[in-house]
């Protein structure tokens, strides 16, 4: 799953430095603004609501959020939840005939009857079991001719495989190994100085011969002269567990080859046909990426509270398939097949991977949403790559190669028009990515009435989804595939910008990044939905 994680501290050799992540000073709600009257790079949807959809009539739309979890239950949000009208809450009974029993707010496509899958592996790891079952005891190289390409991508799987592993490994006992020192130097000292905080003075001013204190002693001062003398280490301590705790997923469930989630889901893992399992728990154990998402898209407008979400007559329905690691394709493909069935009219897919064994269960689920008029947005990843040359998956590239109509592939932007306008780490191509949208600094929901700053694709998809369902609730004439050629023919255009290329950090066109070379732009596709709609009445 490619959720951007922003650690805080940046390990070197010589001890500990700490670097923050560059906060300027943007309004919380800056992706809503309008370049023009508030000298930020957002999505002028405030704009749009108070002058040309002022009054206007607008329907209720209903989009499927496909993504860890939701909190259903947040102050922002459940209004804004889509109810099952044909399910009756809590009696065991598969009322409306669908095949899912109590799906009152969605479905939970990785989860069982006795619990819910969390961490899951990588695609990597799996490719790197299925093919080690063939190629592990394999001497000198030597396959049938029919299996030298298989082979060979198995090299390649088990040289990265090891090397990632290798790699994390390594981090997690740095990330292990600093908490620990600063966690019990910190404990050791405020039980000696009797005191809940300590100040940069505090350690100064303590005095001991004993060996161990003296350490402790030193490693904080350390510590106090890169992070400042005003420095709260409380929070650097909180942001050092989140590494450790970051890193511990990747090494004990990412890259391990023995663990295995469809235990606790209980399904046929090979038969890609089978749709009736999961459970109805569309929260499960870490809503927090589900939850900042459907915010973006949706949260409640009319409140006076908490955030403005960006459609005002939208209800999410929450489809859980994506675990903390990469998603399967066989939950992939149900959750598309289970939100068209019920009733949605877009998907938003905050998620990727660089491997689908099981594509081919993907595609015929978009090709199912493509035929019942259903748009996809996607975002683009988190790698700082280049789409058209590096694989990523989904993709709206069937294994024909042929290109469904009703997909956009969102790359993420942030405030300003300066070199740094594309996010470092969003993917882009001037094939394979659709158009860029706010995806750096995000305010939005999180669990438990909560709300903080993401930044990822994953944010910027959600803006795109958002824009999307504003056009098919005030336009609801427009088909999918007419709401995506709007959103990419009214993109902002930025004469000649130039800006660093994610990955290589080259300078480039910002034109050059995506197909359509631009911004959405709420206010400008809804004039160009007017223009059309304008257009046929005169017709």
């Amino acid at each position: 799953m490619n959720l951007r994680v922003c650690l805080l501290v940046v390990l070197f050799t010589q001890g500990v430095t700490f670097a923050q992540s560059k906060n300027e000073s943007v309004p919380l709600d800056w992706f809503l603004k309008d370049p023009l009257l508030d000298s930020v790079q957002g999505l002028s949807v405030e704009k749009t609501y108070t002058t040309i959809l002022k009054d206007q009539p607008s329907r209720e739309v209903i989009v499927a959020v496909v993504d860890s979890g939701i909190d259903i239950d947040h102050e922002d949000l459940k209004d804004v939840i889509w109810t099952n009208a044909h399910e009756i809450p809590g009696n065991g009974i598969d009322d409306d005939k669908n095949g899912y029993i109590d799906d009152v707010h969605g479905w939970n496509f990785i989860g069982g009857k006795n619990g819910n899958v969390d961490a899951d592996t990588y695609e990597l790891t799996r490719e790197f079991i299925r093919l080690g079952k063939k190629f592990e005891n394999v001497k000198d190289g030597k396959v049938a001719k029919k299996q030298r390409t298989e082979y060979e991508q198995y090299l390649k799987i088990k040289e990265k495989y090891e090397r990632l592993k290798s790699t994390n490994e390594v981090q997690y006992q740095k990330y292990s190994g600093y908490y620990n020192n600063m966690k019990q130097s910190i404990d050791t000292l405020k039980a000696l100085m009797k005191t809940d905080k300590l100040s940069a003075e505090d350690v100064k001013k303590f005095e001991t011969n004993d060996p161990n204190l003296l350490f402790a002693k030193g490693f904080l001062l350390q510590l106090y002269r890169n992070a400042g003398e005003d420095a709260d280490l409380n929070e650097y301590l909180k942001e050092l567990k989140e590494g450790m705790d970051y890193f511990g997923v990747i090494v004990k469930f990412g890259y391990n080859v023995d663990f295995d989630s469809r235990q606790i889901v209980g399904d046929h893992y090979e038969d890609t046909h089978e749709k009736n399992y999961g459970n109805n728990d569309v929260k499960g154990p870490d809503a927090t990426h589900g939850t900042h998402v459907a915010g973006i898209i949706a949260a409640n407008r009319a409140n006076n509270i908490g955030i403005k979400g960006i459609a005002d007559h939208v209800k999410i329905m929450v489809v859980r398939a994506v675990p903390n690691g990469d998603e399967r394709d066989k939950d992939i493909a149900n959750a598309i097949i289970y939100a068209v069935d019920n009733g949605a009219q877009i998907i938003n897919m905050s998620f990727g991977k660089k491997f689908s064994p099981e594509k081919e269960a993907v595609d015929r689920a978009v090709k199912y949403a493509e035929q019942k008029g259903v748009l996809m947005v996607h975002a683009a990843g988190n790698e700082g790559d280049n789409l058209d040359v590096e694989k990523n998956f989904p993709t709206r590239f069937y294994l024909n190669n042929k290109e469904a109509r009703n997909w956009v592939e969102v790359g993420a932007s942030s405030w300003g028009t300066g070199q740094d306008f594309v996010a470092d780490f969003s993917n882009y191509g001037k094939k394979s990515v659709s158009f860029f949208s706010p995806g750096v600094q995000i305010y939005s929901t999180t669990p438990g009435n909560t709300y903080k700053n993401e930044s990822g694709t994953s944010m910027a998809s959600p803006a795109a989804a958002g824009v999307a369902a504003l056009l098919m609730s005030y336009f609801p004439e427009l088909t999918a595939t007419q709401v995506k050629d709007i959103m990419i023919k009214s993109t902002r255009k930025f004469d000649q910008l130039k800006v660093q290329e994610p990955g290589d950090k080259k300078e480039v066109e910002f034109s050059q990044l995506s197909l359509s070379g631009g911004l959405i732009n709420a206010y400008e596709a809804v004039k160009m939905a007017q223009d059309m709609r304008n257009q046929k009445a005169v017709k």
